[in-house]
């Protein structure tokens, strides 16, 4: 049997779902010490993660069908962002709840004319409840700044407001749970430019049906209801890191993004 690394094991791990040490020691599950029965032991929580009662998942969540038609029903009736996020908070239709340490709602100035959406939380968001602040974030910190924007003049938000386990890709099924929301999170932002970060947000948010290659750059209306908005879809910033080579293209789509800022009146 060929030697395996600990850069292999370690991205075997990560591929697993395994991105935390529940203990500093490991523990040999052979011995007959381990193989007796012990009271389960609780994992450590995560910084500022609150507790929360463990119940089976088949009472956290109805079947999808209900779940969606629920969202739909829900997300209409919050009047504003803060009862958004009330209603994310008390909505039990999407089992990521409960495997999440807490909802990543967003971040940003709810006021700004710019908005990002990207796809889920990861590990990083998960422990501080806020979109993008892992490796990737700082990549989008960066791109932000190339065209002479910070945070406060963007509001950035998810499609799913809880992290998948082990970083996966959310299902069909909780995105569609998901996207009513999302969708009254743009009309109540109500920015005049809307950029889907990322493959999964312009198919679910603009409902395009190619790839990002093929639809990256170009500028589509994103219909909310009550007005017409300018969207655009681009890399996602985690792409970016695997594909350096195509920063190039991301940045001609923030200078074109950049201008229609400008036209908006975002210097």
């Amino acid at each position: 049997m060929p030697e395996i690394s600990a850069r292999d094991l370690l991205a075997f791990y990560m591929e697993a779902g395994v991105d935390c040490a529940l203990s500093d020691e490991p523990t040999n599950r052979l011995t007959e010490a381990a193989l007796e029965e012990k009271p389960a032991s609780k994992p450590p929580l995560l910084r500022n993660a609150a507790p929360q009662p463990p119940r089976p998942i088949a009472e956290l969540a109805p079947a999808p069908d209900l779940a969606i038609a629920t969202a739909r029903e829900l997300a209409p009736q919050a009047k504003s962002l803060e009862e958004l996020r009330a209603l994310l908070e008390k909505f039990d239709g999407c089992a990521l709840k409960s495997t999440a340490t807490r909802l990543v709602f967003a971040d940003g100035n709810p006021k700004a004319k710019f908005m990002l959406v990207g796809e889920a939380p990861g590990r990083d968001e998960d422990i501080e409840g806020l979109p993008f602040v892992g490796v990737s974030g700082k990549l989008l910190d960066l791109i932000l700044a190339a065209i002479g924007l910070d945070r406060t003049g963007v509001y950035i938000a998810n499609i799913i407001p809880w992290r998948p386990p082990g970083n996966r890709d959310p299902s069909p099924q909780e995105t569609q749970i998901c996207l009513p929301f999302i969708k009254r999170q743009i009309e109540l932002v109500d920015p005049d430019v809307l950029v889907c970060l990322g493959k999964p947000s312009s198919q679910a948010v603009l409902e395009l049906k190619d790839g990002i290659m093929k639809t990256r750059g170009k500028w589509h209306d994103y219909d909310t209801g009550s007005r017409t908005i300018r969207a655009m879809a681009t890399f996602h910033p985690a792409y970016l890191l695997r594909q350096p080579i195509y920063k190039r293209l991301a940045w001609q789509d923030f200078r074109a993004i950049k201008k229609a800022l400008a036209q908006s009146g975002v210097t």
